[in-house]
Order: structure tokens, then C-alpha cells, then sequence
């Protein structure tokens, strides 16, 4: 699915080589207009940071915070779209856990210094095998779904495909599922997924189960 906006995932270490359904890794290979690099600091990374200084480019974080530009307020999208002019829009998304990211963004002064934008989710999270550490808070496919949804609706990109990346999203999770729900699968889970609002909370965040891993909240409100 071809957009205007290039997605840069910028993928912590244990997320490239440990999680199997990744949904950055879904959503890169979903964009054609995208790339997908690894590490923790990226200020030495040659050509993230070739996409930050080329002055034909745009380049916003995707990150909340009372900084950012609400891309859903039709005032701050009015002001985003004067800022852009005739560049290119350039998404970054740290694609890792909460933690992950917090220290992704620490070790990279470049990525700190970078405008940060948001949206009002329309919808809460459809992340069923994993637990969000809040309300609002999405997996890094749903937070690109939003904001393509956003930026359509601007007329700064075309979305013309959005059943294609919540499809996908949908079958990955039946799939990982039926298998966890199949005893004659060995070694992959021992009991069924329970439904997230049965989990338990410990101080705002997902407990310790192999089933609530905390995601990063990949563009909803902190």
C-alpha cells in the first residue's frame, strides 16, 4: 500500500530478534514507503541520520506528551500542514516496550530534538494476546492506522487501503490463539489467552505473564 509519508521504525534490539508477531515488522512489510532499523541510540546510525538532515524532508516523532501536536485537533492539524510546505513527511515510531523506548529516546538526542506529534485514538486498542499498560495506549499497526486515518482526512496522504493492516492485525491474533488453545502444539503455551480485562494491573502497568508483555503506545495520550 503506497503513502505519501514515509514510516520509519526504529526497532528496539529484543523486539528484532525475540517477538515473533512483531506489529512494526507487519506494518513495514504492509508500506512500501518505509524502513525498519535496530538499535537503541541513533545518532551514530548513518542513515537515520541521513533522513534527519536532509532538508527535504519533514521529520516528526511519533511519541505522546503535552508537547506534541494533536494531529485530531483541527487547529494544531491546520498548523502542521503550514509547517510541512513542500516536504516530505517523515514518521519516526520507536517500535519496543514502554521501557524500551524511554531509553531509545534517552541514548538519541537527534530523536529528542525532533517535533513530536499525536492523535485521539477513535477506537480503543484491538490487542487481544497482549495487554496495554493504559486506556488509550495502542500497538505500533494501530497507531500507523490512526494516523493515516488522520492524515487522509487532511488531504497530507492517501489511506487507501485501511481494512489491509487491520486484517492482517485480526488474523495474526486468531491464529496465535487457536495455537495457544491447541494442546497438541508442545513447548508454545500451556493455557489459552485469558480476555485483557480479566489481567490483573500492577501500578498502571502489565503484570509479569507471558500473555501481558506492555507495549508502547505508539501515538495515544500519556
Amino acid at each position: 500500500m503506497e503513502t505519501r509519508t514515509r514510516f520509519v521504525f526504529l526497532m528496539h534490539p529484543k523486539e528484532f530478534k525475540e517477538e515473533k508477531a512483531g506489529t512494526g515488522r507487519l506494518t513495514h512489510l504492509c508500506l512500501p514507503n518505509s524502513e525498519l532499523h535496530m538499535g537503541k541510540g541513533f545518532d551514530e546510525h548513518e542513515t537515520v541520520q541521513g533522513l534527519l538532515n536532509d532538508t527535504r524532508n519533514h521529520c516528526v516523532l511519533l511519541y505522546p506528551g503535552v508537547a506534541a501536536t494533536n494531529l485530531s485537533e483541527n487547529t494544531q492539524l491546520s498548523a502542521f500542514n503550514s509547517q510541512l510546505q513542500s516536504r516530505r513527511l517523515v514518521v519516526i515510531l520507536l517500535d519496543a516496550t514502554w521501557s524500551g523506548a524511554r531509553k531509545m529516546l534517552r541514548l538519541s538526542p537527534s530523536l529528542q530534538r525532533l517535533p513530536r506529534i499525536m492523535f485521539t485514538p477513535a477506537a480503543p486498542s484491538r490487542y487481544i494476546i497482549k495487554q496495554q499498560p493504559q486506556e488509550g495506549c495502542l500497538s505500533t499497526l494501530e497507531a500507523v492506522h490512526e494516523l493515516l486515518t488522520v492524515l487522509e482526512r487532511a488531504g497530507l496522504d492517501r489511506y487507501a487501503q485501511p481494512e489491509q493492516l487491520l486484517g492482517i492485525f485480526q488474523r495474526m491474533q486468531e491464529f496465535q490463539i487457536s495455537c495457544a488453545a491447541d494442546p497438541t502444539r508442545p513447548g508454545y503455551r500451556r493455557q489459552p489467552y485469558s480476555d485483557p480485562a480479566d489481567r490483573r494491573k500492577v501500578r498502571g502497568e502489565g503484570v509479569a505473564r507471558r500473555d501481558n508483555f506492555m507495549r508502547k503506545p505508539a501515538g495515544a495520550a500519556e
